[in-house]
C-alpha cells in the first residue's frame, strides 16, 4: 500500500506531538505488525497464523471504498463515507492513514487500544510506512517483516500468480527493493522459503509472547499463589 495522505491531521487535540505509549506500560494485549514486499506470501501466511490462534484476531480498518460481494461492515472493512472518514482524519483519530487511488484506508487508533486492553492480541497487516506511523503510537508492538528467498524467488512468484502485466512486475520489483531496504526498522525478520517453515517460525513467535510472565500471571491468576503456598494442581499452560 503506498501511503500519500490526502489530508492534513493535527499533532494532537493540543498541536503538540502525542507522546508515545512505552513498553513499560505492558497493554495485555499485544499487537503485531506484519510488513512484506508483495509475491512474499504474507496474506496467506496470517490466515493460515490466524486459523491457528483463537485470541489473535486480524485489526479492521476503515475505509470509504463501497463494499465488494461478501464482505460484511466491521468484520473486512468498517466501511464510511468520504465525509466521516475526513472527519476522523481531523480528529487525529487514526494510527496510520493512506490514499490509494480513489480510496482511503486507515487504522483507529481507539479500536486498537480498547481491544489490547481488552486482552485481545491484534495483528496488522500493513506497509513499512503505515508500520512506521503505528510504532510511533504504539512502540510496544511487535513488528515482524517477511521476506523473500532472493529477489529472483521474488519475481518468479509474481508471474507464476498470472495477475500483472510485466510492465507492473517491473513495478513491482522496482518497489520490492525500497521496501526490502527498511527491514531494519523491524524486530524480526521471517524468511518464506517454505510456507510451513515460515509458518511454524511466525506460530512459535506469536507463542513464545503470549508466555512472557506479565501475561502468564494474569492467566494463571491465584495458582502461582497457591502452589508457593501448599501443594496444588499442576497450573495450566499453553499459549
Amino acid at each position: 500500500m503506498s501511503h500519500s495522505p490526502a489530508f492534513e491531521p493535527p499533532s494532537s487535540a493540543s498541536g503538540q506531538p502525542e507522546q508515545a505509549q512505552g513498553r513499560g506500560d505492558d497493554p495485555k494485549g499485544t499487537l503485531f505488525v506484519v510488513s512484506a514486499p508483495s509475491g512474499a506470501g504474507k496474506t496467506s501466511l496470517v490466515r493460515a497464523l490466524l486459523d491457528g490462534h483463537p485470541n489473535l484476531r486480524l485489526s479492521v480498518s476503515y475505509t470509504t471504498r463501497t463494499p465488494r460481494a461478501g464482505e460484511v461492515d466491521g468484520v473486512h472493512y468498517h466501511f464510511v463515507s468520504r465525509e466521516t472518514f475526513e472527519h476522523m482524519v481531523r480528529q487525529n483519530a487514526f494510527v496510520e492513514y493512506a490514499q490509494v487511488f480513489d480510496n482511503a484506508y486507515g487504522t483507529a487508533r481507539e479500536t486498537l487500544r480498547q481491544a489490547l486492553d481488552d486482552g485481545q492480541d491484534l495483528l496488522l497487516e500493513i506497509d513499512w510506512q503505515g508500520a512506521r506511523q503505528v510504532r510511533q503510537h504504539f512502540p510496544e508492538a511487535v513488528s515482524i517483516f517477511i521476506l523473500p528467498p532472493s529477489l529472483r524467488e521474488l519475481e518468479r512468484r509474481l508471474r507464476e500468480r498470472a495477475q500483472d502485466s510485466d510492465e507492473t512486475i517491473a513495478r513491482r520489483m522496482a518497489e520490492a527493493r525500497g521496501e526490502l531496504s527498511h527491514y531494519g526498522e523491524y524486530d524480526y525478520l521471517i524468511v518464506n522459503d517454505r510456507f510451513e517453515a515460515a509458518l511454524t517460525e511466525l506460530r512459535a513467535l506469536v507463542c513464545a509472547f503470549g508466555l512472557r510472565r506479565a501475561r502468564q500471571q494474569r492467566k494463571l491468576g491465584g495458582a502461582l499463589h497457591a502452589m508457593l503456598e501448599s501443594d496444588a494442581e499442576a497450573a495450566p499452560g499453553g499459549c
